[in-house]
């Protein structure tokens, strides 16, 4: 089969390569995409991965959606992740890298409670294994487009996070994710700018708020109506669309915005939600708003 030009591309959407660290969820992440009508191969060596995407994005492939899930046992080929994705953007097929990650004792917990080892443990300890993993790919980390934290994330969540990152976001503009989290639960892995909005005050402590969410108007209308929101906002704005320059230059494509308070149910909600507003109101960006934490305790 001959090379495919750079003016050849056929699929409906950008093919995705999803990796990751082992047990962060790359089986449940491939699910998600089989539901969206992709066709998934799985542990495909990168030696052949070209070969896979130019056959599916030939004439008569019926194939128009791809996804390819590579894991550290595809690591024993020769070929490295970012040299595929390379040549693929050169023959104009340019997938979007997804790396699922999440904390070192939620791996440990997941490993333990299925009774598995970890592929690069050998005879030493659970964490050895992961912590070769961990250095093994930080590049392939560094340079994906979207890291998906599921250190939190049920799989329902988990699908949730995907469809915000993939579900209808054109080529042609920015995708934002705000996302809401509180800091007591842990700072998300997966996110590129954090705002801190604990310096408001909490709704928590007012009791006719208290059992409202920040999605809920009277906690918005609190929130909202402190006197140095405004202008938090608005220097943030500022600072983004600095950022924003930059990140287009570099051909950054996704971009997710952590906001946190102290349980991730009030400030850092409604604040999300106000920010996810604004920057849906420019045009030029696809907005998604997510709340990590708001059916937690």
């Amino acid at each position: 089969m001959g090379a495919m030009t750079a003016t050849e591309p056929r699929f409906e959407t950008d093919p995705v390569l999803i990796t990751g660290m082992s047990g962060s969820g790359l089986s449940s992440a491939a699910r998600v995409f089989e539901d969206k009508g992709f066709y998934v191969a799985h542990n495909i060596p990168a030696q052949i991965m070209v070969d896979l995407f130019e056959l599916c994005a030939s004439e008569n492939s019926p194939v128009d959606r791809l996804a390819v899930v590579t894991d550290v046992r595809t690591r024993m080929f020769e070929g490295s992740l970012l040299e595929v994705r390379h040549q693929l953007r050169e023959r104009n097929m340019a997938p979007t890298m997804l790396f699922m990650d999440a904390r070192d004792d939620v791996l440990i917990r997941r490993f333990d409670s299925v009774r598995r080892t970890h592929p690069l443990q050998g005879g030493d300890s659970l964490q050895d294994g992961i912590e070769r993993e961990r250095r093994a790919i930080a590049d392939v980390r560094a340079n994906a487009d979207i890291v998906i934290d599921t250190s939190s994330l049920s799989i329902h969540d988990l699908r949730r996070a995907i469809e915000a990152s993939f579900g209808d976001s054109s080529r042609d503009k920015p995708h934002v994710t705000v996302k809401s989290f509180g800091f007591k639960h842990g700072a998300p892995l997966d996110i590129d700018l954090m705002l801190d909005v604990r310096f408001l005050p909490n709704p928590y402590w007012v009791p006719e708020l208290r059992d409202y969410r920040g999605i809920d108007q009277p906690v918005a209308d609190y929130v909202l109506s402190r006197p140095a929101v405004d202008g938090f906002i608005s220097r943030f704005e500022d600072m983004f669309e600095t950022m924003l320059d930059g990140y287009r230059h570099e051909g950054k494509n996704f971009i997710t915005v952590g906001v946190g308070c102290t349980g991730g149910h009030h400030r850092s909600v409604a604040i999300a939600e106000e920010i996810g507003r604004r920057l849906a109101t420019r045009g030029d960006l696809e907005v998604n708003v997510l709340h990590r934490d708001i059916e937690r305790h």
